[in-house]
């Protein structure tokens, strides 16, 4: 970030024609970052290949833990696909996750310091006027709204989700039993599982349909927000077109850093939806409580059968 200010002050002198200014000089500025992308690189390669190796050896210890109980769970609807696909969504969704937020804590600690730097330069906000740490606070309480606002609106998805990867599992393994055996997987066997299929996905689509309004407009809103901060400032001539990128700069990263849930929020919702299919596992082996979304399936199962179980409720 340090490198910015200088070298945009360079190229604003050169747009501005206040002092002379060579193309030798631009070229030689680029110089000066070289070294941290490169640097930058090999720590995140470094970085990637050794958090991917210990994510599957914990996958692997999930796999395990879950082969040792299989006699208490091979009864539980979908076992095959909770074992096999789940532990592996679960171990790299959280993987992301994971290397994001560590990502997302690194570049707050690095950044929020010089943001309360730059803090004692905008002091004043639009609408509201002067405020101490005034950038601060702007980055906190937008993330915050952001937040708040993608929580209340998506709140239904992660129970939909896992109804998704029901409906799914049921559809999946109808046509596996058909491989071997001719008298599964029958036209009409098969249209009523892919029916509650589309149900599902067409019910999922809707509710996305909102969310996905309200995720996208805040989105387009951020895009903005930081250059709307600084038009008061901008206005006063307080800034070079240096600092501005600097400051700019800052508070995108920091902003960024506090969106951490805003960014992540369709992947959390996924790792949610596995997390309820993974916890009815623990809850057998325990011999707790299933959750209710599974007691709901076991109680249409046994009024019903297993093809009423899975309809998309």
């Amino acid at each position: 970030n340090a490198w910015y200010g200088p070298y945009y002050d360079l190229i604003q002198q050169a747009l501005a024609k206040t002092a002379p200014v060579t193309t030798e000089q631009l070229y030689t500025g680029l110089l000066g970052v070289v070294g941290i992308l490169f640097l930058a690189v090999t720590v995140s390669v470094l970085n990637l290949f050794f958090v991917s190796h210990y994510i599957f050896r914990w996958r692997t210890a999930m796999n395990q833990f879950y082969m040792a109980n299989w006699e208490k769970l091979r009864h539980i609807e979908g076992a095959s696909q909770r074992v096999q696909e789940d532990t592996m969504r679960f171990s790299t969704t959280v993987e992301g996750l994971g290397v994001g937020f560590v990502r997302a804590i690194m570049t707050l600690i690095a950044f929020l310091p010089v943001l309360f730097t730059f803090s004692e330069t905008i002091t004043e906000l639009p609408i509201i006027g002067e405020v101490p740490h005034a950038l601060v606070w702007a980055a906190v309480l937008w993330s915050l709204f952001g937040t708040g606002l993608l929580a209340l609106v998506g709140i239904k998805l992660p129970g939909l989700e896992f109804r998704n990867q029901r409906v799914e599992a049921a559809y999946r393994k109808e046509l596996v039993y058909g491989e071997d055996n001719e008298d599964r997987a029958q036209p009409a066997t098969v249209a009523e599982l892919f029916a509650n299929v589309r149900k599902n996905y067409f019910r999922l689509y809707f509710h996305y349909l909102y969310f996905n309004v309200a995720r996208i407009f805040y989105l387009q809103a951020d895009n903005l927000y930081g250059l709307v901060v600084l038009i008061p400032s901008i206005a006063a001539g307080k800034v070079t077109l240096g600092l501005f990128t600097q400051i700019g700069n800052v508070f995108e990263q920091v902003r960024g850093s506090f969106q951490y849930l805003i960014n992540s929020w369709t992947t959390i919702v996924e790792l949610m939806s596995i997390y309820k299919r993974l916890k009815a596992f623990e809850a057998v082996i325990y011999n707790a409580p299933l959750p209710e979304i599974d007691r709901n399936y076991l109680v249409r199962e046994a009024e019903g059968g297993e093809m009423a179980a899975n309809k998309p409720t």
